[in-house]
């Protein structure tokens, strides 16, 4: 009798204790659903639009192309930029892939300029890549 009483005691606490921490659970995912809001923004941020269809440019300040996409990785960080160069008026151009990290920034005249260390030449040189509408993915250029 002592064993079927120890037993049904052990339940009712083991199912209350279950009953207990589902509460606890779903407070615990609505502190942190608000904890992932931030009260005032980063210091060091800037816009997107800082980046996005803004023209880049050479050590010599010669434009060498646009950048046309910005992709973030599954980790919400930047990891390369899309840049169209070469054409005129929108036609024959070329997109390449550059690590976000190759582009630097400055203010110039009062306004945002994007540098990179390279040339138009070896742009229009690198590995061209196309977007896939279907996949909405960055696919190599070459068919």
């Amino acid at each position: 009798m002592k064993r079927v009483l120890l037993a049904t005691a052990l339940a009712f606490l083991a199912s209350s204790a279950s009953f207990a921490a589902e509460p606890a659970t779903t407070s615990a995912m609505a502190a942190s659903s608000t904890d992932s809001l931030m009260t005032k923004m980063p210091g060091e941020a800037v816009t997107v639009t800082n980046w996005y269809k803004q023209s880049v440019y050479d050590s010599s300040n010669n434009k060498i192309g646009e950048i046309v996409d910005v992709l973030v990785d599954k980790k919400g960080e930047i990891a390369a930029v899309i840049i169209s160069v070469g054409g005129f008026l929108g036609m024959d151009t070329k997109d390449v892939a550059a690590p976000f990290g190759a582009i630097h920034t400055t203010m110039k005249d009062n306004k945002w300029w994007l540098l990179m260390n390279t040339t138009k030449d070896a742009l229009k040189s690198a590995p061209g890549y196309k977007y896939d509408g279907n996949s909405t993915m960055w696919v190599s250029d070459r068919s």
